[in-house]
């Protein structure tokens, strides 16, 4: 598992939330900004569980599925405080995340039952290596989000 390559999606992530403006509300079946990062913020906290456990050599399931509710989503924005508290929040789990990576060393070939339903991106249901899994989060997952986001953000006045 590449530790810095995960940085580095956090950190276009963030560029992408702090470096644009204003973000427009949601439309249709589209999260908005605030859910997004709500979801990224509950994602990541369930990768730090998993982490941790690998790291302890427990056995461990990670489950990150697509069907977390909208409410369960606007509660986490409510409870941080918007996006400002979202992405105070995203960071300091990020920030965890990338580090128990760091001493991931000679684990990331642990499997782990890994769940994971972001149709039409992401549809895994298999153990994987938990570094594998890691990978595809850093890949697939963070860029995916970093992508919506910068779909809601409102055009720059001018």
């Amino acid at each position: 598992m590449e530790v810095e390559g995960l940085r580095g999606a956090y950190g276009a992530l963030f560029a992408e939330i702090e470096g644009a403006g204003a973000f427009r509300g949601a439309v249709g079946e589209e999260l908005s900004a605030e859910q997004l990062l709500a979801h990224l913020v509950a994602n990541d906290e369930l990768l730090i569980n998993a982490t941790e456990a690998v790291l302890a050599g427990s056995p461990y399931a990670y489950y990150e599925l697509d069907t977390i509710h909208r409410p369960q989503l606007d509660e986490l924005a409510r409870q941080y405080g918007g996006l400002d508290g979202l992405t105070s929040r995203l960071r300091t789990t990020s920030g965890q995340l990338c580090g128990l990576t760091e001493r991931l060393l000679d684990k990331t070939d642990a499997l782990v039952q890994t769940r994971v339903r972001e149709a039409p991106r992401l549809d895994i249901d298999e153990a994987l290596p938990w570094g594998r899994a890691l990978d595809i989060h850093r890949r697939v997952h963070l860029p995916a989000h970093t992508d919506d986001l910068r779909a809601l953000h409102t055009p720059a006045a001018g």
